[in-house]
């Protein structure tokens, strides 16, 4: 699985953007030994609470993808969200839209590794953790890293999602 072609697209991004984990070491992906498709599972397999799993969400915002990188502790507020950012129609996006604009499944969803970037949104809740964990490509592939770190690695801007 590590040569799976979205697990090494996603640690090439990390290596690229000298991606730190929590420690300050290089980011590097993980595989689980099952897929995590939700972020109580992925918290649970890791040993961390939910709320240090960072979301990827892919949403279309008035017809382009936006992915949101939010708290596994809450739900994204679609309407206050759309009104914040300025879009008239904010809807979860289809699996054919998101494998389309980031070369992944749902519940694979990286933070980068995407085909180009996208505009992407990072839900400030996620500070409050030293250390958090995303996606990697494929259901059953993580890696730690930190708000800050999403933030810089993404090219994201700060949002308040719930």
């Amino acid at each position: 699985m590590q040569s799976h072609p979205n697990v090494r697209a996603v640690q090439d991004a990390l290596d690229a953007a000298d991606a730190r984990n929590g420690s300050g070491a290089p980011s590097v992906v993980r595989l689980l030994p099952e897929a995590v498709h939700t972020a109580a599972a992925a918290a649970e397999a890791l040993g961390v609470g939910v709320g240090q799993i960072a979301n990827s969400l892919i949403f279309e915002a008035d017809g382009e993808p936006l992915l949101v990188l939010t708290s596994g502790a809450h739900r994204v507020d679609t309407a206050g969200l759309a009104a914040g950012i300025g879009v008239t129609r904010l809807r979860r996006a289809t699996p054919d839209f998101v494998r389309t604009h980031t070369g992944q499944v749902i519940g694979g969803v990286a933070p980068l590794g995407h085909p180009k970037p996208l505009r992407t949104l990072v839900d400030t809740a996620l500070a409050g953790y030293d250390e958090i964990w995303a996606a990697g490509g494929v259901p059953q592939a993580v890696f730690p890293t930190t708000y800050r770190e999403l933030l810089r690695i993404t090219a994201g801007a700060p949002a308040e999602v719930a």
